[in-house]
């Protein structure tokens, strides 16, 4: 029943096309389920990058300077 909806997507995109429809039933359960399986690691990235850049920012307001320079290396501030 969790993978009906992309079934009958798909099952209605197949038979649009004049085909009998079970590719794209079993095209559509795939689908959904491969979406479903990556949803969480994009949002992980995402979240990850959005706090690494925010990070970033929050440093370079503060001290002035950008904490990896061109070659990723962390930047030693002279005092």
């Amino acid at each position: 029943m969790a993978n009906l909806l992309g079934a009958l997507i798909g099952y209605a995109v197949d038979r649009g096309d004049g085909d009998s429809g079970i590719k794209g039933l079993i095209v559509g359960t795939v689908a959904e389920k491969a979406i479903r399986g990556i949803a969480p690691l994009v949002a992980t990235y995402a979240l990850g990058w959005a706090v690494q850049y925010g990070f970033r920012k929050g440093w370079h307001a503060i001290t002035g300077n950008d904490p990896v320079d061109a070659g990723g290396r962390l930047k030693a501030r002279a005092v």
